[in-house]
């Protein structure tokens, strides 16, 4: 596919849906195509479908129109998945990704091995936004649509610091910034910015966090009754792994909260010598080679040394 108006053909009705807890590139993502498909082609009805996105994404334009739940019987035309890697990571509407007539997926997981009729993956890219840029008409990316692409390219770069960023990258926001929205707000205010509780949290976490495999690896942790001390949930631990990542000497950053009793949610950060994807994979997970994650039942020790495990096997690899 080299324009998404090749399978727009004969579409009257159109789904968009993301992954389970959507992050600024799936929001990004999943919101440009609902606003490009809503200006230039009105006479598609489209319907969105995500998890409850952060308040932080107030500012893209119409996200008040995201259904957080399917809503009765219906069978798209079209149904476009937007940042999800799998099948079982679509969230909220997969009875109508089932029931479309057609199917179709933009991503840019590496993990991902194509679940829809049509596959549009690029695996080496930064974000899916970066991904659906491609498949839209520049000249038709206004500033609506360029605030929702920049701001997916945003969040899964960290901000132009991952090994994913490249020129082309740059010049794909130079010219998103060049409609006029106010970059510099949406990095503040959706990347970086957080509640006094959330750096509260964020404290306890990396003073309790421990180092494993001579401090080539860092763990940290948050059981449930603490997420239920502090009124947290997995939303707002955002950054955390990120934050840990960041420690000296440091190759593999583990971070595992509880979803419920022995259920970890785990995400892993890599500063390049291990692929944390192939790790992810492993333990029924996805994600890309740098940033990843998965859920695992057991013990947090059970959890912390099986990952722990896969990891030290790479890094000997790496040693020889």
């Amino acid at each position: 596919m080299e324009r998404i108006e090749e399978i727009l053909n004969g579409v009257k009705t159109l789904g968009i849906g993301g992954h389970v807890r959507p992050d600024g590139d799936c929001v990004g993502s999943c919101m440009a195509l609902y606003l490009y498909i809503r200006k230039y082609f009105p006479q598609i009805k489209a319907d969105i479908y995500l998890e409850s996105p952060k308040p932080v994404f107030h500012y893209i334009s119409h996200i008040e129109d995201i259904k957080t739940e399917a809503d009765g019987d219906r069978q798209y035309d079209l149904f476009v998945t937007c940042d999800v890697s799998s099948r079982d990571r679509l969230a909220v509407a997969g009875e109508y990704f089932e029931h479309a007539k057609k199917t179709a997926c933009v991503d840019h997981h590496v993990s991902n091995l194509g679940f829809a009729d049509v596959n549009h993956v690029e695996g080496e890219v930064s974000s899916a936004c970066e991904v659906l840029y491609g498949l839209l008409d520049p000249e038709k990316v206004d500033k609506d649509i360029a605030t929702a692409i920049y701001t997916g390219i945003v969040h899964d770069t960290g901000v132009f610091q991952y090994s994913s960023t490249t020129p082309k990258t740059m010049r794909i926001a130079a010219t998103l910034m060049e409609t006029g929205f106010n970059f510099s707000k949406i990095i503040d205010e959706s990347f970086y910015q957080k509640t006094y509780l959330q750096n509260q949290v964020m404290g306890r976490i990396l003073a309790e966090s421990i180092m494993l495999l001579d401090g080539r690896c860092i763990v940290g942790c948050m059981k449930k009754r603490d997420m239920d001390f502090y009124g947290v949930e997995g939303k707002d631990l955002d950054g955390v792994v990120s934050q840990l990542r960041l420690t000296q000497g440091v190759e593999v950053a583990m971070f595992l909260y509880e979803v419920e009793s022995q259920v970890f949610k785990v995400s892993l950060r890599s500063n390049g010598q291990v692929d944390v994807s192939a790790i992810a994979v492993y333990f029924g997970g996805g994600g890309h080679m740098r940033a990843a994650g998965c859920d695992m039942a057991g013990s947090v020790y059970d959890v912390i040394n099986n990952i722990s495990e896969q990891i030290e096997k790479q890094l000997l690899g790496q040693d020889k």
